[in-house]
């Protein structure tokens, strides 16, 4: 058996910070995200860097944020074919660190990185899904370079080859790292088994309140507003996979290896499901939006003794601080070269120790919209013609009160202005910058600086 840990890391798509049983929805199933819960420790406060999928996982895994790495929207050309992109050229993930220091690699599920056909990043085992998502059944799959349409539950279909993974380096002298990416839950809400949605007939939905909506909500909110079809779909979509986590989980214990293994579970942004008056994430609305619900995430990390068990944080977290903490935890020294933003939260991890993190600010981007969060407030500034938005958490958890305009609080948006324009200065390159790019969350065609023949814009425009 390795002597360092392996790694598990379950990462979903589109998951609300709402949508599991722990962080205390009393509709939806996930007993599996619970018993993991229950044996490790919940963040409560832990934020993506950017609420939209590509810029996301990009983020995890670089440790960086979108002006930095490049990747500003999800990725809708370069994934497959002639035009087949690596937009981490260049970049350096943690888990070719991971590789470099004797980790075995895997990755089964989303990628949506560009150049899927390419294994990249350290990753020696690689079977991922084409694009970013579609139909949940006999899903465009990549094993060996070779697409193919895997027969059966999208779902399914990656635990196998994640418990195939496992069994086959469970007694390895080394230790491993694998990646579960599912495409659950993101639309569509339709393909899920039967069964499961049935289970979800007379469910009141009291925690998905379908409020008026937004005026700039997009059109998955028309479609979905108010459609109890839509909602048992996303939480099928939600409990199936929950399933699947405890095959994995059961699948550690079987093998002996469940105390040597370190299991993250967390989602790429946040997703509302008629919070807020709209379906959707950050590109739900136009204006773009920074909505709790887009850019906080589930998070929870198990590890028997050695990550307390049963604990709940209110740790202020962001997803550029999961690099650093995951090789500061795997005993790993952070290259000095990478120079990156975040900082390690082991100590959270490993003793629960709220204090350490009081007074962080948590910085958030998409495009030209970006977002400085404290506790007690947050600041919304829109490069170009706005709209901002100021927000009193404390008095005003669910963001319903815009206090931009309000004069006595003048001084109040100013630093965190300042803030927010200070600390972008020192983690941007100029090429990467969002603030100058026309990001509208219609979807990424290239990697950005590369031309192409027609002069074309790199980003969708709306």
């Amino acid at each position: 058996m390795a002597s360092s840990p392996n790694i598990i890391f379950i990462l979903t798509d589109d998951q609300g910070p709402w949508a599991t049983g722990c962080c205390g929805n009393h509709e939806i199933r996930t007993p599996n995200i619970d018993r993991l819960a229950t044996t490790g420790m919940r963040f409560e406060r832990f934020f993506c860097a950017s609420p939209v999928c590509s810029p996301s996982r990009a983020s995890f895994l670089a440790g960086t944020v979108p002006s930095r790495h490049g990747v500003h929207d999800w990725i809708r050309e370069g994934n497959y074919g002639d035009d087949a992109a690596t937009y981490l050229e260049g970049q350096t993930g943690y888990t070719s660190i991971l590789a470099d220091h004797g980790w075995t690699c895997g990755i089964s599920g989303k990628w949506h990185l560009g150049n899927s056909v390419l294994p990249q990043q350290g990753f020696s085992h690689w079977f991922v899904h084409e694009k970013g998502g579609g139909p949940y059944n006999d899903a465009p799959m990549i094993r060996d370079g070779e697409l193919f349409n895997a027969p059966g539950y999208v779902t399914n279909v990656i635990t196998d080859d994640a418990i195939d993974f496992i069994d086959t380096h469970a007694s390895d002298e080394d230790p491993f790292y694998l990646s579960v990416h599912y495409t659950a839950p993101h639309s569509p809400w339709t393909g899920h088994p039967q069964d499961i949605v049935d289970s979800y007939d007379d469910c009141p939905f009291e925690t998905c309140p379908q409020e008026p909506i937004h005026p700039w909500a997009g059109g998955l909110t028309h479609s979905s507003h108010e459609n109890r079809e839509m909602l048992k779909g996303y939480f099928a979509a939600v409990t199936a996979m929950d399933l699947d986590v405890g095959r994995i989980l059961d699948r550690l214990e079987a093998t002996g290896i469940r105390d040597n293994t370190l299991v993250v579970f967390t989602s790429d942004n946040g997703f509302s499901c008629g919070h807020n008056g709209f379906w959707g994430k950050g590109n739900g609305t136009y204006p773009l939006n920074m909505y709790d619900n887009s850019v906080l995430v589930p998070f929870v990390a198990s590890h028997p003794g050695r990550i307390p068990e049963g604990v709940t944080t209110n740790a202020m977290i962001s997803a550029i601080d999961f690099m650093p903490t995951l090789l500061d935890y795997a005993g790993i020294p952070l290259p000095g070269n990478l120079n990156l933003p975040g900082q390690s939260f082991r100590a959270n991890l490993e003793g629960g120790k709220d204090g350490l993190r009081d007074a962080v600010v948590i910085y958030d981007e998409y495009g030209p919209t970006r977002m400085a969060r404290t506790r007690e407030w947050k600041y919304v500034h829109r490069y170009g013609e706005g709209p901002n938005e100021l927000y009193d958490l404390e008095n005003d958890p669910d963001e319903r009160e815009n206090r931009v305009d309000d004069v006595s609080l003048c001084g109040r948006i100013d630093e965190l202005r300042g803030l927010l324009e200070d600390w972008y200065t020192t983690v941007t390159t100029a090429e990467h910058d969002g603030r100058n790019l026309p990001v509208t969350g219609g979807g990424q065609l290239r990697p950005v600086g590369r031309s192409r023949d027609d002069g074309s814009e790199a980003f969708v425009q709306r």
